[in-house]
């Protein structure tokens, strides 16, 4: 069964209907987020699953060291300007973003980020469960990003977006959660909102991207779409 959208190794087999055009015979022409998973998109196989619970689990583990490491900045920054805390805030969505760039199937971000939230769970949080709420809410920011795309693009413009409606939707989550709507004068809230959306951005979307990649020059995700797009981008 292939694992991407054409059958590696068969020159004759077509594309099927809907999935990248790009040709392993023109490398050049093969753009990084072009492939599509294999189809249906639907059809999830056991290595889908079982990597978007890896995925989750590890960065489950990065979000409870975060948890305790990212304080010291956020704190430093809070301290200048309440809202501009949210800067640090970013490092919290990249499950989501990785989980859709590397999986690229419906529900893969949105599992991946709350799967993260719930293994940062385990061994406790200052946040109880709201920790999983917001894990449901950035997982839906990233999956609405790829879903809007068609599950057919997914490069670093996509990746960027992911993480950016991924911290708006945390940014409204918070301000109505924490009681910064009551406490906080508007142009508060639009500069929380505004760094939330950046964090997301750099921290989770460039971040996840080039993150993405580096497991596929690693070999890690020979099979999937990234090592297919790094396999026939290096053909000659």
């Amino acid at each position: 069964m292939s694992t991407t959208n054409r059958s590696a190794g068969n020159p004759g087999t077509q594309p099927s209907a809907g999935t990248s055009t790009a040709s392993s015979s023109n490398p050049a022409r093969l753009r990084p987020g072009s492939v599509r998973a294999s189809m249906p998109l639907t059809g999830w196989r056991t290595v889908d699953l079982l990597t978007m619970v890896f995925l989750g689990a590890a960065f489950g583990i990065a979000y409870w060291g975060w948890g305790l490491a990212y304080r010291v900045p956020s704190e430093a920054l809070g301290s200048a300007f309440a809202p501009i805390s949210a800067l640090t805030y970013g490092p919290w969505l990249l499950a989501g973003v990785v989980g859709g760039l590397v999986v690229r199937r419906p529900g893969a971000a949105f599992g991946c980020e709350v799967i993260a939230a719930l293994v940062s769970m385990l061994p406790g949080t200052a946040w109880g469960a709201d920790t999983l709420y917001s894990g449901i809410i950035e997982g839906l920011g990233a999956e609405l990003v790829f879903a809007i795309f068609g599950y057919r693009a997914f490069g670093l413009v996509v990746a960027m977006l992911s993480g950016a409606l991924s911290g708006f939707l945390e940014s409204i989550w918070e301000l109505y959660r924490f009681g910064y709507l009551s406490t906080w004068q508007g142009s508060w809230w639009v500069v929380y909102a505004a760094c939330f959306v950046v964090s997301g951005v750099v921290l989770a979307g460039v971040l996840g991207w080039l993150l993405t990649r580096a497991l596929a020059r690693a070999g890690a995700l020979n099979a999937f779409p990234p090592g297919q797009e790094l396999r026939e981008s290096r053909a000659v």
